[in-house]
């Protein structure tokens, strides 16, 4: 696997960390990437895979565009998260998904001043 890869934890929450406003956290006792108090990215369940927050219909086109990449568990069905499979080879594609998870969660005046949504 290539360098440019999300392969574990520490690299997703290292480019989460990237975006203006987070911080490193908790959720539910676990590590998570929150901005304005609210977490967007943490470790999935499955050792294999992180979530990432994202609105049902997106994370439904995501999964059926990129099951490789996106996928859930019963655990996660009908809750606004994906699961993401580390090491998958699209990081531009996942770098947008959290991205828009990250500007999912500023105010509108943050949204306004960042600009429209990746």
């Amino acid at each position: 696997m290539s360098d440019d890869r999300f392969n574990d934890w520490d690299s997703v929450m290292a480019f989460g960390l990237t975006l203006p406003g987070t911080e490193e956290s908790t959720s539910y006792g676990k590590p998570a990437v929150r901005v304005r108090g609210k977490a967007f990215l943490f470790p999935g369940r499955e050792r294999c895979s992180f979530a990432v927050m994202a609105p049902i219909e997106e994370k439904e086109l995501l999964m059926e565009t990129d099951p490789e990449t996106f996928w859930e568990t019963d655990h996660y069905r009908g809750y606004p998260a994906v699961l993401v499979r580390f090491g998958s080879p699209d990081r531009e594609r996942i770098e947008n998904v959290i991205r828009r998870a990250w500007w999912d969660r500023l105010t509108k005046a943050q949204q306004k001043e960042v600009g429209p949504r990746p």
